[in-house]
């Protein structure tokens, strides 16, 4: 298929992608970096290239309290935020994946302050990783487009019908130009195709009324939670099913995570988002030198693939993760959890180390990764690495 080169930003891409996908509504608030985002699909609206009804809202909270009741009625729905934004929201982003409304979100990655900080880590996104939402999160810009294409299929689909965030990086993907492939509108629009409508329940179908959000106690809250963990347990299918569809259309083809040079990796680092990229040469370096260490990046996080990571990690010596936020108070980052809970009664499980890294923005340098693979290296040999570290703090 022939595709459009394009320079753009992360937030211009995403928002171009969204302008392709005709939603009927977009709640609006700003805050940085998620702003120009928004700034860009509201040039869109002011042009003429696409008929959504853009709400000027007063708070992040009243953002999405306006796009549940927007997706409640069947529009196609989406609003954007970022850190401290995304904590207004908080209350309404568990209605949302409750009341199994298929919102969509970009989430542009930037730490939960305080002190203030309005650049890059996971501290927001993985703060909500518990609220129902299938959460994806991209390496650069070209996947930021494609991800923000996908998301609707996957969150309108009969069998998911739950809210979608698409998470990049503040700053270094958010506002940073790229070249990327971008579809058409046209065809853009024949992969995403109309919402349907008789997928779901409307607040405007009068002749068959239904409650949104009513007192729900013993009675049946519990049903009601297993009900989103079914959704949750059906969509990698669907998500994969979408991938695959996309991959067919497009080239660029995509899974739960992605494995780079792991064939016999006795090292596997485990990075989400950006500094995947600064890994991959790295790693390519090390190789050459070599050292066997690959890279697993995490695309989907929510739902977890467990399964799928203890099979693609199980055969390696040893594991470095890599959060760029953390638990506090807990044994290590969000991620490091997840992937050691994983990896929990593997037949001979490999080691496995966290590193917290980059948090507010720090810069993570290729020297730092290729010192973290030293101590990889260190832990195969026998040689005490602690559990949890702390990579490029200041001693």
């Amino acid at each position: 298929m022939k595709q459009l080169y394009v320079g753009l930003t992360g937030n211009e891409a995403v928002a171009t992608a969204f302008k392709q996908a005709r939603p009927h509504v977009a709640p609006a608030f700003p805050i940085t970096p998620q702003t120009e985002m928004m700034h860009k699909f509201a040039d869109f609206v002011a042009d003429g290239a696409v008929a959504t009804e853009m709400i000027l809202v007063e708070s992040e909270h009243s953002a999405m309290s306006a796009a549940v009741g927007s997706a409640a009625t069947g529009a196609r729905t989406f609003t954007a935020t970022s850190s401290a934004g995304f904590a207004l929201m908080w209350e309404v982003v568990y209605i949302a994946a409750s009341l199994r409304l298929p919102i969509c979100m970009p989430v542009v990655n930037r730490a939960l302050s305080g002190n203030i900080n309005i650049h890059n880590d996971h501290s927001d996104s993985m703060g909500g990783r518990d609220a129902g939402w299938i959460q994806i999160f991209c390496e650069n810009t070209q996947e930021a487009y494609d991800t923000a294409l996908m998301c609707w299929r996957i969150a309108e689909h009969k069998d998911v019908r739950l809210p979608v965030m698409v998470n990049y990086d503040g700053f270094i993907i958010s506002h940073t130009s790229e070249s990327l492939h971008i579809l058409p509108d046209e065809d853009a629009w024949k992969f995403i195709g109309p919402k349907d409508l008789s997928n779901g329940y409307s607040l405007l179908d009068v002749e068959n009324p239904i409650t949104v959000g009513p007192l729900d106690l013993t009675d049946y809250y519990f049903e009601h939670k297993v009900s989103q963990m079914e959704a949750h347990l059906r969509a990698p299918k669907v998500i994969l099913e979408v991938f695959k569809e996309f991959g067919e259309l497009t080239g660029r083809h995509y899974d739960l995570f992605e494995e780079y040079r792991t064939e016999d990796a006795e090292m596997i680092l485990v990075i989400i988002g950006s500094t995947a990229g600064t890994a991959k040469d790295v790693i390519d370096e090390q190789r050459e030198k070599g050292v066997k260490v690959g890279l697993l990046k995490p695309r989907v996080f929510r739902p977890f693939p467990a399964v799928e990571y203890a099979k693609a990690l199980g055969n390696a010596k040893v594991v470095g993760v890599m959060d760029k936020s953390v638990s506090f108070g807990g044994h290590g980052g969000p991620l490091f959890t997840e992937i050691r809970s994983a990896l929990y009664g593997l037949e001979n499980a490999p080691k496995i180390h966290n590193w917290i890294y980059g948090l507010g923005g720090r810069d993570t340098g290729t020297d730092q990764i290729v010192d973290l693979i030293g101590q990889l290296q260190n832990s195969i040999k026998g040689k005490k690495t602690e559990d949890v570290n702390l990579l490029g703090v200041r001693l």
